[in-house]
Parts: structure tokens; sequence; C-alpha cells
């Protein structure tokens, strides 16, 4: 059963010579993809927005999921929309640009890579969190009490710097822990494999993204050899549908115009 609107998985139709998979973030759904798949198919790309296993519908259903579950899902739908468009790129705000980026990194076949507020690891609580709760060996009385936590608030809900794009976002109020050790595991992971990506990448990130540092951006453009990397000055994390939303859209859009090419 689907969480609410915007929590399914959506094609929009395009000229069928480009496909484009649009992957959401975190304890996101396909709500955060669903504008810019919008402005793609109005551009002529043919999209499919997925649906991450255990997104969308209970928290309990994340906590049950592995990383090589998104994946699985990510790389179905990238074969599902081979089978119609000449050339498949794939685009994907946080967890979806790690889902991505480790994608390419083992399928030439992806023919670009959107990187979209991307984390290869986080700062603050958020890291002290991660390291106490997905650590095999947690210890001291913080690590002991943390590792018995199933699920953080996200007290702050989503960190979009629009209202009511934060307020209609339908996301997960909570973040399993066992889930959370699954991205901790998948951002290593991607972090390892940047070199082996030689396809056409475009990074976009926000300078005041409160949940993905920003100098990620700078690393993954590094070790990707990305062609294109803008840091937005106003949005925070969730750049897909925050008020720089129609940047996001137009840099993704021109990028995919220049850097894929479809052999007739």
């Amino acid at each position: 059963m689907a969480l609410g609107p915007g929590t399914d998985a959506f094609d929009l139709a395009g000229d069928g010579e480009i496909g484009v998979v649009c992957v959401h973030g975190f304890t996101g759904t396909p709500y955060e993809m669903r504008y810019l798949g919008e402005q793609l198919a109005h551009a002529g790309f043919t999209v499919h927005g997925v649906r991450l296993p255990g997104h969308g519908t209970r928290v309990a259903d994340l906590e049950a999921t592995r990383w090589t579950d998104w994946e699985d899902a990510v790389e179905d739908a990238f074969d599902t929309l081979a089978m119609l468009c000449k050339r498949v790129a794939v685009v994907g705000q946080s967890l979806g640009g790690l889902l991505a980026l480790h994608l390419a990194s083992r399928r030439p076949d992806v023919a670009a890579v959107g990187s979209l507020a991307t984390p290869l690891w986080f700062e603050g609580m958020a890291a002290r969190a991660a390291r106490a709760l997905t650590s095999k060996t947690t210890a001291g009385f913080t690590g002991a009490v943390l590792s018995r936590i199933e699920f953080l608030p996200k007290l702050a809900g989503s960190d979009c710097r629009d209202r009511r794009a934060r307020h209609d976002n339908p996301g997960y109020r909570s973040i399993p822990t066992r889930a959370l050790g699954q991205l901790a595991e998948l951002m290593e992971l991607t972090n390892a494999a940047l070199d082996r990506v030689t396809q056409p990448v475009l990074v976009l990130h926000a300078r005041h993204d409160h949940t993905a540092p920003v100098a990620c951006a700078a690393v993954i453009a590094e070790r990707t050899h990305a062609v294109r990397t803008r840091i937005l000055e106003r949005s925070y994390h969730v750049i897909a549908v925050d008020v720089e939303r129609d940047i996001v859209a137009a840099e993704v859009s021109a990028f995919l115009r220049r850097h894929i090419t479809c052999a007739t």
C-alpha cells in the first residue's frame, strides 16, 4: 500500500530516443523527482521515476531492505527503459545519486549520470549517529544506548527550503537505523567505485545542504571527471523540488542533450 499521493512510481512519455531513470532519496518517494521528470518529459525525454524498495509505504518496510535491493530496483528500471529507448541515463537525488553512480561504475551502457546532492559521508551529529548505530563494535555508554535504537526521528522533516515542498513531501518522518547502516555501506562502496565511472557526469549540489556536505560534490566531480558542476546558492538538500528546482531541471535537460548522442 502506498503512503499517499505522489509516492507511486511514474512513467512519462517522450520521443523514445533518450530515456531517463529518476531515483529519489533515502526515506523519500518518487515525489522528490516528479517535477524534474515532468520537465524532462516536456523536453522530449522518456522518463521513469522508480520507487525504491521499502520506500513510500511503511517505515518498517524500509528497515527490512538492503542496499542491494535498492540497486536491483534501479538496474531493473534501467533495463526496462533500455528496451524502449536508444540510450538511457540515470539521474538521482541523494541516495538516488549514489545508486546512479554505483550502477554506472558497473554498467558502461549507462549513457550518463546526474548526481544531485549525493552524499559520500555525513558530518556532525549525523556522522556520529551513523558510526554508533552501524559499527559492529560499538563502544561506550552512548554507543551502547544508540545501538538499541531502531528508529531515529526526523525532527525537522524534509531538508527543503521551500515550505510548500517540505510540507507536501510524503517521505518518512523517521529513519530505521538498520537501513541507515545500509546507506552508510553504499556510501563507502560508491566512493571506492567513483574512478570506474567513465560516462559523462553532472554534479549539482546546494551550498547550504544540511544533509549531504557540499564538499562531497567536489570529490565526485574530481574522481568522475564530471563535465559540469554547479553549486546552488539558495536550496537545501532536496534540490529537485526546492526553490531552485527550475535551475536543476534546466541543468539536467541541457546536460543530457549535450552529452548523449543516439546512433541512427
